[in-house]
């Protein structure tokens, strides 16, 4: 008996408890609005106008932790940065450092430093740890610097103060210069082609890629990829005639709508500049497309691995290997690909839906057949007045429900 009532009594224990953890679980963070944090600071507007009229502000959007360090005006007006802005967006990605650092652990730092990763590391247009940063700290008076890894380098930047922080999430910091990865060349965007390079002519005269020019030209996203060369640039990814004609019926492009066909091709661009050697190398295998930016964070994305000594590419649903170089010229690089890159969100079992002005999505596009969801049935990101975005509707009911069980379940027993 005695055994019968303990053995009741842990089990009870056992569903309190989980019933406890489920309930009291945190909503996850999927997504920081960085510009709308610094926009209630009017000293720091040049910086924030900078990420926002590069692809920075964007990257920002796919990160949940991070520490940024900010130039406010005076400073920044006072160097050479806006003879140099369409070199500008891997200067700004040194600027973010990719953990989150509070005032106590940045005191805590040993007077040796710190090596801290950047965005601009995760690119692979940095050679060895030179995207990384040495955060110090002067013993005497508590100063802290933000330095570069190589000890002869020139770059001595001190924190001025935190202007803002949302724990473990992300932490800003004003500093009192711009940051310059060591070796890197402000004057070099000075040598890059003018913007503008007729991308579709580039395809039909490399042979072999008539489809997609032709696909860029009648969409007119052909225009507005050109618009994206400046700033970090852009890397196309695109999949020969005879990629095209191995399609299954099931998965031919005609019946696609216009916006839909805009976002297939966006889904085959970066908004950064890559040559072979930086994709081989690439940190964080998962990259973010044009598509990524009109359709909203976490969306859209490409998974970009090395595998058996060739560049693969991953949607989801299609795996494609990079298969020749078309063009690579600083800051537009192409290349050929062995199969079309299928989006998920079109051709998998996921309704397509655009971000709106508003915060809203509006469905864009019909959804396979069996799918059935409304835009009033998905899941939309909720904004919070601090500028992070929270998606807690899945989890909400699915802790709702085991809670639900696991109490009845808990006073049957104490019954």
């Amino acid at each position: 008996m005695a055994t019968y009532l303990f053995s009741n009594f842990t089990l009870i224990i056992f569903f309190l408890t989980s019933f406890l953890f489920f309930h009291s679980s945190p909503p996850q963070i999927l997504a920081l609005n960085i510009t709308s944090l610094l926009s209630n600071f009017p000293d720091l507007s040049d910086f924030n106008n900078l990420l926002l009229n590069t692809s920075v502000a964007q990257d920002l959007t796919q990160r949940s932790s991070l520490t940024l360090l900010v130039v406010p005006n005076n400073f920044l007006r006072s160097s050479d940065l806006a003879h140099h802005s369409n070199n500008l967006a891997d200067v700004l990605r040194y600027h973010v450092l990719l953990q989150y650092l509070s005032w106590p652990e940045l005191r805590q730092i040993p007077a040796a430093g710190k090596l801290i990763t950047t965005l601009y590391q995760t690119t692979g247009r940095a050679s060895n740890n030179l995207g990384d940063v040495n955060i110090t700290r002067n013993p005497k008076d508590g100063t802290v610097y933000v330095r570069s890894p190589v000890s002869y380098s020139p770059l001595n930047v001190t924190l001025i103060s935190m202007i803002k922080t949302l724990p473990y999430n992300v932490s800003i910091f004003t500093v009192n210069s711009l940051l310059i990865p060591y070796g890197y060349d402000l004057m070099a965007s000075e040598n890059r082609p003018p913007s503008g390079l007729n991308i579709p002519r580039v395809l039909f005269d490399a042979k072999n890629f008539n489809v997609a020019a032709s696909m860029l030209t009648a969409s007119g996203v052909a225009q507005e990829f050109e618009a994206d060369e400046g700033g970090a640039g852009i890397t196309i990814f695109v999949a020969t005639d005879e990629a095209y004609a191995d399609l299954s019926v099931t998965d031919r492009l005609q019946s696609l709508t216009a916006d839909q066909k805009s976002v297939f091709l966006q889904f085959h661009v970066l908004h950064s500049y890559y040559p072979l050697g930086s994709l081989e190398s690439i940190v964080n295998p998962v990259q973010p497309t044009l598509a990524t930016e009109a359709m909203g964070a976490g969306r859209f994305t490409l998974n970009i691995t090395r595998v058996n000594g060739s560049v693969a590419i991953d949607t989801g649903i299609v795996q494609a290997t990079i298969t020749q170089t078309v063009f690579d010229q600083n800051p537009v690089s192409i290349f050929a690909v062995s199969r079309v890159l299928l989006p998920r969100e079109i051709f998998g079992k996921e309704p397509m839906m655009r971000s709106g002005k508003s915060g809203s999505q509006e469905d864009i596009g019909a959804p396979p057949p069996d799918i059935s969801l409304s835009p009033d049935d998905s899941n939309s990101p909720l904004s919070s007045p601090n500028g992070a975005q929270i998606n807690s509707s899945s989890n909400c009911i699915r802790s709702s429900f085991i809670s639900f069980v696991l109490l009845c379940i808990a006073l049957y027993l104490i019954v």
